[in-house]
């Protein structure tokens, strides 16, 4: 099972973000965590099949209504397995 570490670059803090990307992870049945980076970007940690990764990624690019992605930087891993469910890391 893969691992995707995804920075998430554009308008995409103080806009709901998070939460936008925990519900849809919960509703997909991803594991892992999201969270607010320093820099202005979001980091989305997932761990699940390709499939549900690439339809995660495919729901991230379009965002909640008040967020605008330029970017979404995607590395591939093996999964790891450490992740219970998904979370909001703050």
């Amino acid at each position: 099972m893969p691992r995707y570490e995804i920075i998430v670059k554009g308008r995409v803090q103080g806009v709901g973000f998070r939460a936008f990307t925990e519900n849809i992870a919960e509703n997909l049945g991803v594991k892992g965590y999201v969270r607010n980076l320093p820099d202005g970007t979001v980091e989305v940690v997932a761990e699940a099949d390709k499939q549900t990764l690439d339809e995660l990624c495919s729901k991230l690019k379009a965002g909640p209504s008040m967020a605008y992605v330029d970017e979404l930087a995607i590395t591939e891993k093996e999964s790891t397995g450490e992740f219970k469910d998904f979370s909001v890391k703050f």
